[in-house]
């Protein structure tokens, strides 16, 4: 099914829009969700939470791109559940990722104004929009989808050393970049 056909689904209120996206996503998504969570179980809870998260926000909101979506809200809900379970302790996938970038993005607490956050959200997605396609994709799979380096050199016939490098050169990169507009 066409996702078009799918949001009009979701706009008739019709549960087999639920049934539609999670036949063609639900992998997709489960495996974003496993890869920040790291467990079986807390990934399929996430995934359940994500549907109802789509199911309640179409309408009003009709995405242009369902897959895409689908895998923010699930990564936003993973997110959410991994922060909740290291609030008190470090580790997991998360923290790794935001520590790797936190040499080169502000702290919040140095974002004074919701308005420099957008902006630096703004900066970044045209940052990474202009990165040469492995560069790009290796740099979304790390910092969106949370992956390894292992996974992700198995995915480009790369070795984790060399995704290493190349995420390290790329946010050295981002860092000249977002000093050059004045964000750092």
């Amino acid at each position: 099914m066409e996702d078009k056909d799918i949001i009009r689904l979701y706009f008739e209120r019709n549960e087999e829009a639920i049934r539609e996206t999670k036949e063609k996503y639900g992998a997709y998504c489960f495996k974003t969700a496993e890869n920040i969570l790291g467990d079986f179980g807390k990934a399929e809870e996430c995934l359940n939470s994500a549907l109802l998260g789509v199911w309640n926000s179409v309408p009003p909101n009709a995405p242009k791109n369902l897959k895409i979506y689908f895998a923010k809200i699930t990564r936003n809900f993973a997110v959410g559940i991994l922060e909740k379970e290291n609030a008190k302790k470090r580790g997991g996938a998360l923290e790794i990722a935001a520590e790797e970038l936190s040499e080169v993005i502000p702290s919040k607490e140095s974002v004074e104004e919701s308005c420099i956050a957008k902006e630096l959200g703004e900066k970044i997605n045209f940052f990474v929009s202009k990165l040469p396609e492995t560069e790009r994709k290796i740099f979304i799979r790390r910092y969106f989808f949370f992956e390894t380096p292992e996974k992700i050199g198995e995915k480009f016939g790369f070795s984790p050393n060399r995704v290493s490098v190349i995420l390290h050169r790329t946010r050295k990169k981002l860092k000249k970049f977002l000093e050059k507009e004045g964000l750092f």
